[in-house]
């Protein structure tokens, strides 16, 4: 039987189990850890859990801390009725059961879309480099210190998320937690972000649907569900050479799953540019092109400068397609 904590209101608690988001990367996988470390040392019981099994990069970074991968679930009702949402709010995203439970708390630092509550609940969102960054923060609020092998699994998510500081979306803020997390994790965040993210750059022996769904998320934009991946290599070509595989899995995935459109934003890690490839219904095919300012070429377009799903891809399509 779970042990029971009495939240703000009085009422009593379960377990809370914290995830990330589907097809998680390293930030949701860390910050799972991280946010369920914070709740344990407030008081709480907590957990953290995975919707997804995780990718090299990330097992690079937890085998590099000393951490396991957390469990995968595929609904949490059976288990708890309380979670804590970690590097996503919408709901699409989430866990299968997500409508049925309680929200305890959310820390994101996406978008806010498709997210309500029966309730009220803690929602903690700022538009940092990372989900990591925001927890980094909630640490120095509740006055919880920050342990090495912690700040090494946050410092993991920040460098993953801005591509080792090179994304748009990584602030001045995010600069400062980063030069103070590398000295208590104690390393070298440059020579360590590198090989981190090269550790998940190899997709040789991934299938085409490991690829374009490892890290995939789907966005409601008017009308249209929208599928959005994004795959990190250290050559653009590793991908491109199976583009005809490539296209046939994503309309595949797209048909099974309802998907209207499937877009893949394969990134250069070390030229910081993108390829991006496209299936989807022929209207959306404008759209798609209005966004980046660029045209649609049997089913692939160039990013050039793209290295954010968050920042610099759903934002100018949601307003090509809402527009």
């Amino acid at each position: 039987m779970a042990w029971i904590l009495n939240d703000e209101r009085g009422n009593e608690m379960s377990k809370i189990l914290v995830f990330g988001h589907q097809s998680p990367d390293t930030d949701a996988i860390t910050c799972a850890i991280t946010y369920s470390y914070l709740l344990n040392e407030l008081g709480y019981e907590a957990e953290p859990v995975a919707l997804g099994e995780i990718n090299k990069e990330t097992a690079y970074a937890l085998n590099q801390f000393g951490y396991e991968a957390p469990r995968v679930i595929e609904k949490a009702g059976d288990e708890t009725d309380t979670v804590a949402l970690v590097d996503h709010n919408e709901f699409q995203q989430s866990i299968s059961d997500i409508k049925d439970l309680k929200i305890q708390s959310v820390v994101d630092h996406h978008r806010v879309g498709n997210f309500e509550t029966a309730e009220p609940t803690s929602i903690t969102i700022k538009p940092l480099g990372s989900c990591q960054s925001v927890i980094y923060l909630l640490y120095k609020e509740y006055g919880v210190d920050v342990p090495a092998n912690i700040a090494g699994l946050m410092l993991s998510g920040l460098i993953s998320d801005s591509l080792l500081y090179s994304s748009p979306t990584f602030t001045d803020q995010d600069k400062q937690i980063a030069a103070d997390l590398k000295e208590r994790a104690g390393i070298d965040d440059h020579e360590y972000g590198t090989a981190m993210l090269k550790a998940g750059a190899n997709v040789d022996d991934k299938s085409e649907e490991e690829i374009a769904e490892g890290d995939a998320k789907s966005f409601s934009m008017g009308e249209y569900n929208v599928r959005i991946g994004q795959v990190n290599v250290v050559d653009v070509d590793d991908v491109l050479k199976r583009k005809a595989a490539m296209l046939q899995t994503m309309e595949s995935l797209s048909k099974a799953n309802g998907y209207d459109g499937f877009l893949l934003i394969v990134t250069n890690i070390l030229t910081n540019d993108s390829e991006g490839l496209f299936v989807g219904a022929e209207q959306m095919v404008p759209k798609v092109e209005n966004a980046f300012g660029v045209s649609v070429t049997d089913n692939q377009l160039p990013l050039k400068g793209v290295v954010s799903r968050k920042k610099q891809v759903v934002p100018p399509m949601t307003t090509a397609f809402e527009g």
